[in-house]
């Protein structure tokens, strides 16, 4: 399957009201790069941003150096027509994260809808070791629970409890703050998801 034609046509087709993923206010993500008390000048990204509004809040809090990933240029250029002349002061990134070659460090990395999609054990070596090496303060990271579907937008997904997701991540982080989430879909359907937060270790 072509993941990059998959999601463009899932943007291309669908409005927000339409997707399982839409947040009107990204509560839990805020209040957790909030609570890693990083410098709003430091840089941060969020990876699978598609057209969230994690952005515009980020923003609005005071953010100056945002950068938004996704493999769906659709889902960005939804998200920059949103946000208007404001969109001019974030770097779009179109591409699948496996393919990533970040050529920066980013202080806080943010992922509420990329991680889960990773279902093979080198997807997710490969993930890890990108954070492992670019990120230099925080982790902030929501997934679907064990209680969560098993599939999203007809893709299979990997779950987790906060075991299986702090161990992922253990060798360069430790964990600061967990939290469950049942994710009121726009069409009044639950998933459940964990949240956690990290800081890199300095040792």
């Amino acid at each position: 399957m072509n993941k990059k034609k998959h999601w463009e046509t899932v943007y291309n087709t669908k409005t927000p009201q339409e997707v399982s993923w839409t947040q009107k206010y990204p509560k839990t993500s805020i209040e957790f790069i909030k609570s890693l008390k990083i410098d709003s000048s430091k840089p941060i990204i969020d990876v699978g941003g598609g057209d969230s509004h994690l952005v515009d809040v980020l923003i609005k809090e005071g953010f100056t150096d945002i950068t938004v990933l996704d493999i769906s240029e659709k889902a960005l250029l939804c998200a920059q027509e949103r946000l208007g002349e404001t969109a001019k002061k974030v770097s779009w990134i179109v591409c699948d994260i496996l393919d990533f070659k970040p050529n920066r460090n980013y202080s806080i990395w943010h992922d509420r809808a990329a991680f889960h999609f990773l279902t093979e054990a080198s997807q997710i070596e490969n993930y890890t070791e990108k954070i492992n090496r670019y990120v230099s303060e925080g982790l902030v990271i929501g997934t679907f629970s064990e209680n969560g579907p098993l599939k999203c937008s007809g893709l299979n997904i990997s779950q987790y409890d906060f075991d299986k997701l702090k161990a992922n991540f253990k060798k360069k982080f430790k964990i600061i703050e967990e939290k469950e989430e049942v994710h009121i879909t726009p069409f009044d359907t639950t998933q459940n998801f964990i949240f956690m937060s990290f800081r890199k270790k300095t040792d």
